[in-house]
């Protein structure tokens, strides 16, 4: 396949609103890794939340948490519906990849996104994981279980997907100044993930 991630962000503008809506149906099933990385932060902290969709029902629960939120994310149309859901906060129109704020969080998530970058990519974000890390920021981001590559689909759309080793992961947070906190793999039949937690030392 040529650049398989290349066109993720493509993909999802391409099935925005169905994506959008298929993630607020049923149950929400990851919640317990988000509420395992809010009990982390301060109260009122800020998080940089990197690939943020439509902003439901992460970031909606987030703000009613009493968090300050700056959502990131290449698809214009779902930036469009979550400053229409919480104008409150501050949603951009960008590429993680290349993400250069110029400022720091308390909180850095990058959930159900990560996982679509390409090996090199996944490798380059911890730089912007760090630029964007206030001192004792926590990091929450989940890939696969182990290192692959694999190609599912989204609607009949092809959607690509990629993890480095559990090995790797730790010596780039570690690289980066992150202290791995929790290393956890969940039953992906039952909503699980293999999500890293680790914080800015």
């Amino acid at each position: 396949m040529d650049d398989p991630a290349h066109g993720i962000i493509a993909h999802y503008e391409r099935h925005a609103r169905a994506w959008d809506a298929d993630r607020r149906a049923g149950a929400w099933s990851d919640k317990p890794y988000i509420e395992r990385f809010l009990s982390h932060l301060p109260q009122g902290a800020s998080v940089l939340d990197l690939g943020c969709g439509g902003g439901d029902p992460v970031a909606r629960h987030m703000v009613a948490q009493g968090f300050h939120i700056t959502g990131v994310d290449g698809s214009p149309t779902l930036i469009s519906l979550a400053q229409s859901r919480m104008p409150d906060q501050e949603w951009i129109i960008g590429d993680m990849r290349s993400l250069a704020l110029g400022r720091r969080f308390d909180g850095i998530l990058a959930w159900d996104s990560f996982f679509h970058l390409s090996y090199d990519d996944q490798r380059k974000m911890f730089g912007v994981f760090a630029a964007h890390a206030a001192d004792g920021a926590m990091l929450m981001f989940n890939a696969g279980p182990a290192k692959g590559e694999a190609i599912g689909a989204y609607r009949g759309d092809p959607l690509y997907h990629a993890s480095l080793d559990p090995a790797g992961y730790e010596d780039l947070l570690t690289g980066a100044g992150f202290e791995l906190i929790e290393h956890t793999v969940g039953n992906f039949a039952k909503g699980g993930r293999s999500c890293w937690l680790a914080a800015r030392e």
